[in-house]
């Protein structure tokens, strides 16, 4: 059901999701490491790249179908 893009976008979905982890513990509050970038890299990543990771090639293949009838 999974294609290789699949397996490589959520391989790169859970190395951002532990990037923007270790960026959210880095030094105090005011950091700005822990104060914009991790929020941003995790929501990027919760709300774009991995439903991205699980639809992508779902819609290549009915398309597909639907060419070759």
């Amino acid at each position: 059901m999974f294609d290789s893009i699949n397996y490589k976008l959520f391989g790169l979905s859970l190395v951002l999701i532990i990037l923007g982890y270790i960026c959210l513990a880095q030094g105090p509050v005011d950091n700005h490491l822990s104060l914009s970038l991790a929020p941003l890299i995790l929501v990027v990543t919760y709300c774009i790249l991995l439903p991205i990771a699980i639809i992508w090639p779902i819609k290549q293949k009915e398309e597909d179908k639907k060419k070759n009838k």
